[in-house]
């Protein structure tokens, strides 16, 4: 599986993979996906908001059971960030059926769409939609970098905009939801474990900062003529990691676009992005006020125009105690197993308010993500699978 994989959306220049929502690569994942799931004779199905489901059972029976994650990938990503939950699913189910278990409750594994927000700059788009924390309005705001709407990307995949929306239905049909992740981190590097369980997951959002000055020629305007916004920006970004090393929080301008972005030209605007998490809304609210009020200050002192748009937020996610406390129970003959938070978003996270969900971590011996670097050894791979296998067994055969 992972060999067949793995070519799908590489880049070959960098190594990393470039897997966008609605693209020719993410058709392949997605083609990829349903040759698994047929070749495993489960029944597959793509909800109204472009998220594949494949069924072991009767959907509609009732309190199912549902694992999986995502194919998609950010810009230049990696090799596991959500295909690891994937093709773990696929692996699990393999191992259950090696046992010789009976199913007592409907099982499927699921691809959810547009999880990393690649494309359309929001992340986990088809869970939002699903869990009804994204509407059919907004959605329809969503653009590319080439100004194409999502339901002009949609269309174009053969797909249909017009039914996107939340889908309370299927939600009720489903009783726990648990992701497997390559941790982006390493605490169980660190800890020396294989398998962790996840606790919850911090705060976090996105927030766009338009900083609006006056283009001019870079050869012949004297520096105290100009209203450049690329060093209001520029101080912005250091203050950005001053604020976050106060709060022991994080914070990141990882993305900018420039006007007119000419070599020999002052900007007329400078766009970045602030990606702010903290392990608590305190901290989180500290660091997004203390970077605007610092900003603002910059802006005004050079003459520049500001404002700061909120593109997305999300609060700290608790994961389902009780699911959480089954899964250690599971887990837990050989040895307790770590239970550990984590900074990065997952459709578990979206999915919490509507469904009992829970994470499972695999190792990752750097920590490295969103990058090529990133890794995870097969024998930890095999301890994820045969983790989630133990899981699904006691919850859907049980």
């Amino acid at each position: 599986m992972w060999r067949s994989l793995a070519p799908i959306g590489r880049n070959a220049a960098s190594g990393g993979y470039r897997r966008y929502a609605w693209t020719e690569a993410d058709a392949d994942c997605r083609l990829w996906f349903r040759m698994q799931a047929e070749a495993r004779r489960l029944d597959v199905e793509t909800d109204r908001n472009g998220n594949q489901w494949a069924w072991l059972g009767d959907p509609t029976a009732g309190d199912a059971v549902v694992t999986g994650s995502h194919l998609d990938s950010v810009p230049d990503g990696g090799a596991f960030d959500g295909p690891l939950g994937v093709v773990s699913a696929f692996a699990a189910l393999d191992e259950l059926r090696a046992r010789g278990v009976s199913f007592k409750r409907p099982l499927a594994i699921v691809n959810f769409g547009d999880e990393e927000g690649a494309r359309f700059g929001l992340a986990c788009v088809g869970s939002r939609l699903t869990a009804g924390r994204l509407t059919k309005e907004q959605a329809y705001e969503l653009r590319d970098a080439d100004g194409i709407t999502l339901p002009q990307a949609m269309e174009a995949a053969g797909y249909d905009p017009a039914a996107i929306g939340a889908d309370p239905e299927r939600l009720a049909r489903i009783g726990a939801f648990v992701e497997l992740h390559v941790e982006q981190g390493r605490a169980l590097d660190l800890s020396g474990d294989a398998v962790g369980i996840a606790s919850s997951i911090w705060p976090h959002g996105r927030w766009r900062y338009d900083f609006a000055g006056e283009a001019n020629h870079a050869g012949t305007t004297r520096l105290v003529d100009r209203r450049d916004p690329m060093l209001t920006y520029a101080e912005t970004v250091l203050a950005a990691r001053r604020e976050a090393e106060l709060a022991g929080a994080v914070a990141t301008f990882g993305k900018i676009a420039v006007e007119p972005n000419g070599v020999n030209a002052i900007p007329s605007l400078v766009r970045g992005w602030l990606d702010a998490r903290a392990a608590d809304q305190g901290s989180l609210d500290k660091v997004v006020a203390g970077v605007e009020t610092a900003a603002r200050e910059y802006a005004e002192r050079h003459g520049i125009d500001l404002a700061v748009v909120q593109e997305s937020y999300t609060p700290i996610v608790d994961f389902s105690h009780a699911l959480r406390d089954e899964l250690s129970r599971i887990l837990g003959t050989s040895g307790k197993v770590p239970v550990l938070g984590t900074g990065a978003g997952h459709d578990a996270g979206i999915l919490s308010e509507s469904i009992p969900t829970a994470m499972l971590f695999v190792r990752n011996p750097t920590g490295v993500s969103h990058s090529p670097a990133e890794s995870a050894a097969e024998d930890d791979c095999v301890a994820g699978v045969l983790a989630l296998a133990d899981v699904l067994e006691e919850l859907a055969c049980h």
